[in-house]
């Protein structure tokens, strides 16, 4: 069952390129391309952190980060220039290094309240950048490809920042504290 959900979804994309119009993918002007760029610069990242992770499974309790603000915090800040999910697995490490609090739910050996927070955290502040979420990414090379201008990373940033850290704080606020 482990590889289901990517055999699932290797047959849809057989299935759609058998039995869908080649001239409607044509006129889209699709490519491969942006596909291609993200899951090459993702693979990189995955490839890479096999050894901070393991760091972080020896060392991770070290780090100082206590509360579920802290790991939000710490795992959106990473989330922002990375990905969230190899973002989620550096912080799920140390919170499974964590003792014993006063919560009486675990999931996965981590505390929920410390789950949470890392969740939230990898999935929201994913989206300040380009490279934070694989989608983002995606979207600005096909509208580069297709000849809309896009924000610079740091433009993209800018706005992200107006718009997403007031939330963020608020989200902080509301459910972490």
């Amino acid at each position: 069952w482990m590889y289901l959900r990517e055999i699932v979804q290797l047959l849809l994309v057989a299935i759609s390129l058998h039995f869908g119009s080649l001239e409607v993918r044509r006129q889209n002007h699709f490519t491969y391309g942006a596909i291609i760029e993200v899951a090459a610069l993702f693979l990189g990242i995955f490839i890479c952190m096999q050894p901070a992770l393991q760091i972080l499974a020896e060392q991770g309790g070290s780090l100082g980060i206590r509360t579920p603000s802290q790991f939000f915090w710490t795992t959106g800040g990473l989330s922002s220039v990375l990905d969230n999910a190899p973002s989620y697995l550096v912080f799920f490490q140390p919170a499974r290094s964590m003792p014993d609090g006063p919560a009486p739910g675990y999931m996965g050996g981590v505390e929920v309240t410390f789950l949470t927070a890392i969740s939230l955290g990898a999935v929201f502040m994913g989206a300040m950048t380009y490279i934070g979420n694989g989608p983002n990414f995606m979207v600005k090379a096909v509208a580069e490809g297709s000849g809309v201008r896009m924000p610079s990373f740091f433009g993209y940033m800018l706005y992200s920042c107006t718009i997403l850290l007031p939330i963020l704080v608020l989200t902080d606020w509301l459910f972490l504290r």
